[in-house]
């Protein structure tokens, strides 16, 4: 991929950073339907260590999404998730990047996905505000953006938000990491090395995230990337093990029987009106779009909603497992579609 001239990528007004810190909001968002559908693909009795892998990574982008809102916040800006840029067809790119996106079932294709969502960035690499090649580049740009801001402006111009409206600890309930609340440069630098370093590591190129594995105390974390990597080789990583070295600690299994053909990027308009799968994903969607709608107001100043939130994801679980034992006609079974359905009409 081309780079972009470096002039062209720079974040040098706060109506720009406002409106990448919103892309930063679209593009967490943006992983979660491929990773629900992975997720609820697995049998956690076949599969109790794939489930706690993309569980908890599923869990931190949750947490990675209340950081943008929080640093979105801060700078004044408002947090938007109910609209339906949101919710685009499936294949659809990785907002503002090259990557694209699928709903398929746990499988070699879903974990060769989310390596190239983790992917680190090669060291050196530049800051790309706008069709970055990795979502650290992307997130290099914005803290160039951020410094460069308050050095001209001054901390105070650039952080006028709400102290209000940052979503605290004592709101989101997550397995892993540090739910930071925005009100300065430090802070704001902080969240983003959240967001980085568990996804790909540290940001010195290792392969630990800073954190406690919350399913094993004994152990720290690794990154995203490397959570992927362990369950695509069958090992996982150890102290001393390197991104070069590979995983050479003890074997983890994953096992692909039992696991639903679900339909490739399946949509609504695959069967007709009252077909019965049709109805079952139509409900999903009403479902994950009123996620969406709790989603917003919890981050635009109602943070208790959090709460809903989680009991809608609990339902959202439920129904998408259902549409996964539902046999389509081609030999696959049906899936959740993840389309917007307006405010209006949902039940």
């Amino acid at each position: 991929m081309k780079h972009l001239e470096p002039q062209r990528t720079r974040i040098d007004t706060l109506e720009s950073l406002r409106e990448h810190l919103q892309w930063a909001i679209e593009l967490e968002h943006a992983t979660l339907p491929p990773y629900l559908c992975a997720l609820y693909s697995l049998d956690p009795e076949r599969n109790p260590e794939a489930v706690e892998v993309v569980g908890s990574v599923f869990v931190e982008e949750m947490l990675h999404l209340a950081l943008a809102a929080n640093l979105l916040n801060a700078v004044g800006g408002r947090p938007r998730l109910d609209t339906p840029g949101m919710l685009p067809p499936h294949p659809r790119p990785l907002p503002h990047g090259s990557l694209e996106l699928s709903l398929v079932p746990f499988g070699p294709e879903a974990l060769e996905m989310f390596l190239r969502i983790e992917q680190p960035a090669p060291p050196g690499a530049p800051a790309e505000a706008d069709g970055y090649e990795t979502i650290g580049q992307f997130y290099a740009a914005i803290e160039e953006g951020l410094r460069h801001l308050c050095e001209r402006l001054g901390e105070q111009a650039v952080f006028s938000g709400d102290p209000a409206r940052q979503v605290s600890a004592d709101h989101f309930r997550h397995t892993a990491g540090h739910l930071v609340q925005v009100g300065d440069l430090a802070s704001a630098l902080a969240a983003l090395e959240e967001i980085v370093e568990q996804g790909e590591g540290t940001a010195r190129g290792g392969v630990w995230d800073g954190d406690q594995d919350v399913f094993h105390p004994e152990r720290q974390e690794v990154g995203h990337y490397y959570r992927f990597q362990e369950l695509k080789l069958g090992r996982r990583y150890q102290r001393g093990d390197t991104p070069q070295s590979g995983p050479t600690g003890e074997a983890i299994q994953v096992n692909l029987t039992g696991v639903p053909p679900m339909r490739r990027n399946p949509r609504l308009s695959d069967h007709e009106p009252g077909n019965a799968i049709r109805t079952a994903q139509e409900e999903f969607n009403h479902t994950y779009c009123t996620l969406l709608s709790q989603l917003e107001q919890a981050f635009n100043g109602s943070p208790k909603l959090l709460g809903a939130a989680t009991g809608t994801m609990y339902a959202l679980k439920g129904q998408a497992q259902a549409l996964m034992r539902m046999p389509d006609e081609d030999g696959t079974t049906a899936g959740p579609t993840f389309e917007y359905v307006v405010p209006e009409l949902r039940r």
